[in-house]
């Protein structure tokens, strides 16, 4: 099976010094175990992170270690395409947190 990708809208802030940041959306990379293998969360007021298996975490936050693991169906609607995933990631890469 290949990788799957998924785009998800998080309405709450992050309740910390960088709240005002304010509403995020987070995109994952999973593979076939449900673990994340690239993630992205950009913040409506703020910066956009980004993690990966090469990158685990920073001051700000961290790779997601398990995403989908038993109730796929919860997350069928926000699954995208590889390629909105990759154009999402490329996007003001060089401006990364």
């Amino acid at each position: 099976m290949s990788n799957r990708y998924f785009k998800r809208p998080w309405s709450e802030s992050r309740g910390d010094q960088f709240d005002y940041w304010g509403a995020s959306t987070y995109f994952f990379e999973i593979e076939d175990s449900g673990a994340a293998i690239r993630q992205l969360v950009q913040y409506d007021k703020g910066p956009t992170l980004r993690y990966s298996t090469k990158r685990l975490e920073d001051a700000y936050g961290g790779l997601a270690t398990v995403v989908v693991v038993d109730d796929e169906t919860e997350w069928e609607e926000f699954e995208i395409t590889a390629d909105a995933f990759e154009e999402a990631w490329e996007l003001d890469a060089d401006t990364n947190q």
